[in-house]
């Protein structure tokens, strides 16, 4: 099955070689990872009309290096005689004739013609007469193991973290907490286990301000009790890849809040402050497989779903803190001031604390003070008097 594969890849590759063939020249096939090529009868004089190709095709995550021993061909105006040409991909690396360099002619001398990739072909031609008596040329090939981690200009096929090169390939690895993806290059992240249950609180893509990893479907959950609504808003530092007539078909942010979606969100604009309804919030981020855009980050707060009424401070006593209004879950701490003690349920406390509930009522009516020598002095009555003077 693996050799069926491989002779799949090299058909159409010969198939477009053979196309370029002139009618009636010789073609010869060489899958060697090294070896000679020659003009005709060197190292005699080559024939005339003479047409031969060379198809030169190595394993993959290797390259073809040719250079000539000897080179001797009928010089001509930019080599329309005689000439060797060298090809790869369709493209024209090299056209040599003649015996030394001038304006219109060139010899390939010491010079090393590298292949783009693992294959190319050498053709030479020689026309209809010859002046005076060429040698033709002598030259070698042999292929070369490509370092993919260092010469690979392809961002397609590069590694986003680790290159690792080895003969006739290279393989890819990520950095701690990163997962090598299907594609066998890009790293991505498992985000998606993120739960927060402060009543504040933020969160980000991975790796922010730096940029954010490909590939990745991140699920942040914020959920708090029964009777919050959250509030959520982004950093000035918002950069998620976008398109500029498509919206968000790349990367993206959106919300779920309740009922209710938000987004998707992309570009260098960051969305305005998003006001929920709900006390659970899902953050989903999606990334594709490019780019290297910075990110986002959001702070998100709480304040709860009904307000509790002002509690009146006692006489001769306080309340920490004290503010304009209260919402579910806040507390509010009640002391007396020195000589003065707390009295609830005939307790004498240090201090008492009262929290806003979920339906906006105050946990507990707010203790008095008294002045602790009024205490003091009230135990050494009988019982009636001092239940009078309590209560």
């Amino acid at each position: 099955m693996a050799a069926t594969s491989a002779m799949m890849g090299v058909i159409p590759f010969l198939l477009d070689l053979l196309s370029m063939v002139p009618a009636g020249a010789q073609v010869i096939s060489l899958s060697d990872m090294y070896g000679t090529i020659n003009s005709p009868n060197f190292p005699e004089p080559y024939p005339k009309e003479s047409e031969v190709r060379w198809n030169i095709s190595v394993p993959d995550g290797f390259q073809i290096r040719l250079y000539f021993l000897h080179f001797d061909l009928e010089p001509s105006y930019l080599c329309e005689y005689d000439y060797v040409k060298v090809e790869a991909n369709g493209e024209e690396l090299a056209v040599f004739c003649g015996r030394e360099d001038s304006d219109t002619e060139q010899v390939p001398g010491e010079q090393v013609i590298s292949s783009p990739r693992s294959s190319f072909s050498v053709s030479f031609r020689s026309d209809f007469s010859n002046e005076e008596r060429f040698l033709g040329f002598e030259s070698h090939y042999n292929a070369v193991d490509v370092d993919e981690c260092r010469d690979r200009n392809d961002e397609d096929l590069s590694c986003d973290h680790f290159c690792h090169n080895y003969i006739g390939g290279y393989y890819c690895s990520c950095r701690y907490g990163y997962l090598l993806h299907s594609d066998n290059r890009t790293c991505r992240v498992e985000c998606s286990d993120n739960v927060f249950t402060e009543r504040s609180g933020v969160l980000s893509s991975s790796d922010f301000p730096n940029p954010y990893p490909k590939s990745s479907d991140c699920l942040y959950h914020i959920k708090l009790e029964d009777g919050f609504l959250l509030s959520l808003e982004f950093d000035d530092t918002f950069d998620i890849e976008d398109h500029p007539d498509v919206t968000c078909p790349y990367d993206y942010v959106k919300i779920q809040a309740g009922e209710k979606e938000y987004g998707p969100f992309c570009g260098d604009r960051p969305p305005g402050r998003i006001q929920t309804e709900s006390n659970k919030v899902q953050v989903f981020f999606h990334s594709d497989n490019s780019g290297e855009n910075i990110g986002w980050r959001l702070s998100y707060t709480s304040s709860g779903r009904s307000q509790c009424p002002v509690p009146v401070k006692p006489l001769y006593g306080q309340l920490d803190p004290v503010q304009i209004q209260y919402s579910f879950k806040d507390h509010v701490l009640v002391s007396c001031d020195p000589g003065y003690r707390l009295i609830r349920d005939g307790e004498e406390l240090e201090h008492f604390q009262i929290e806003c509930q979920k339906d906006g009522s105050w946990s507990s009516f707010v203790p008095i003070c008294e002045k602790m020598e009024s205490r003091r002095s009230s135990r050494s009555l009988p019982s009636i008097l001092r239940n009078q003077i309590l209560y």
